[in-house]
């Protein structure tokens, strides 16, 4: 078997002073470095999104960030502005190894969100992650990132349904934790097999 890092997002707008920041998202960078050098390949996600996404709070009149609308491919959170495309916000953050073999940009088309690393959030559309790395013979992931309730639950979910070997690892992620989204995270997670660590 041949194993691959997937880095979800750590990003300057998901650490502290950034536009959507988690508790704790820089406290991770020093051991996600530390753990790269462990494996086959390394694959690093980055939201990266057009200004005006039909994501931002901003974007819905009189809407405000972190509530819920229903959109074509089903319920989305609207967020603040965050990651847009060549800003200091979607960049990775600074101290990030970023010597991998792949960045996967997600997030990118206008009229839809996307958390996975695999797919949109209509769970149809790929991002070409599966067939990167099913070219690549590897079949054995371990995840790291942010944030563990959305971006790296949603990858997880979605590598362990197209029967990839899954391991989130806990100590190298944080979580958003958006009214109870942590704990369905955990479950969602355990349901799909795939193995928190």
């Amino acid at each position: 078997m041949s194993d691959a890092l997937i880095v979800i997002d750590v990003q300057n707008d998901f650490c502290p002073g950034g536009a959507l920041a988690v508790a704790g998202g820089d406290e991770i960078v020093a051991g996600i470095n530390a753990l790269m050098g462990d494996f086959d390949s390394v694959i690093l996600t980055q939201d990266w999104h057009p200004a005006g996404h039909s994501s931002f709070a901003s974007s819905h009149a009189g809407a405000a960030p972190m509530s819920v609308v229903d959109m074509p491919y089903g319920p989305q959170v609207l967020w603040p502005d965050h990651c847009i495309q060549g800003s200091h916000g979607a960049a990775f953050h600074n101290d990030l190894r970023v010597d991998g073999d792949l960045i996967i940009r997600k997030g990118f088309n206008p009229a839809i969100d996307s958390y996975s690393a695999f797919f949109e959030n209509d769970h149809t559309t790929p991002t070409g992650l599966e067939g990167y790395l099913r070219t690549r013979g590897i079949d054995r992931l371990v995840m790291v990132g942010l944030a563990l309730d959305f971006c790296v639950n949603y990858s997880a979910v979605d590598a362990a349904k197209l029967g990839f070997d899954v391991t989130v690892r806990r100590d190298l992620t944080r979580a958003i934790d958006f009214d109870g989204s942590l704990e369905a995270a955990l479950k969602g997670m355990a349901d799909a097999g795939v193995a928190v660590a």
